[in-house]
């Protein structure tokens, strides 16, 4: 049994890697080198799946896991890479920025470019910037995503947790109307509770005064 576990081990460490190896790619966008999200999915579904395989059967069930496996692991990946490619290609000198977390992309867009104090009216020219997103989650409909306000210190925090749900509402309702399912879209305010830049400045409020999208993988859609 034991030498069994280390023939498991030793399979999904070959398969890990070689896989690995290759797990690069250059952003079309920046031209900079970068680990393939999609590669390294698949590297991880191949070496649970070649562990899964070699502990239920000999090297053949293993090597048909490590198959399996990184077809799955890889098409959660790939599914993502190209909408990211797509989001920030929309995104283009907008001022919004875009990061990867995992799986997830986490939009976030701030006051400056979106609201002004104390306000939920989003900039008309910024709001075409929105729906052109929307199209892209319409076309990527097997991601759910969270759109969540924010808001500075100004003011009493019951106004400003008001404040940031009507900020997330606008910026939802703008993708609503550009053909994204209203049960993709989960939305909420966290108030002033999350600054990521410090309110004593007006630069750091400006920063503050933003919403931010969780854009997420629905699993089992896949």
């Amino acid at each position: 049994m034991i030498m069994k576990k280390l023939h498991s081990i030793t399979i999904s460490s070959i398969v890990v890697s070689l896989t690995l190896q290759s797990c690069t790619t250059t952003n079309a966008y920046t031209g900079q080198t970068q680990a393939s999200k999609t590669l390294i999915g698949g590297a991880i579904g191949a070496a649970t799946g070649a562990l899964a395989g070699s502990m239920l059967g000999d090297r053949k069930d293993a090597l048909k896991g490590a198959a399996i496996g990184g077809i799955l692991g890889g098409g959660i990946g790939a599914y993502m890479d190209v909408q990211e490619q797509e989001i920030r290609k929309q995104l283009q000198g907008s001022g919004v920025s875009v990061t990867r977390s995992g799986e997830d992309l986490i939009l976030n867009m701030p006051s400056d470019i979106t609201f002004s104090s104390g306000s939920a009216t989003i900039d008309s020219q910024f709001a075409n910037t929105i729906g052109s997103v929307g199209l892209v989650l319409k076309k990527y409909d097997k991601t759910s995503i969270s759109v969540e306000g924010h808001t500075d210190s100004v003011g009493d925090s019951s106004s400003n947790q008001s404040l940031s749900v009507s900020r997330a509402n606008s910026v939802a309702a703008i993708l609503s109307a550009n053909g994204v399912a209203s049960n993709r879209l989960l939305v909420s305010g966290a108030g002033e509770s999350r600054p990521v830049a410090s309110n004593a400045s007006e630069a750091g409020k400006s920063q503050n005064r933003r919403v931010e999208l969780r854009i997420e993988p629905q699993t089992k859609q896949f």
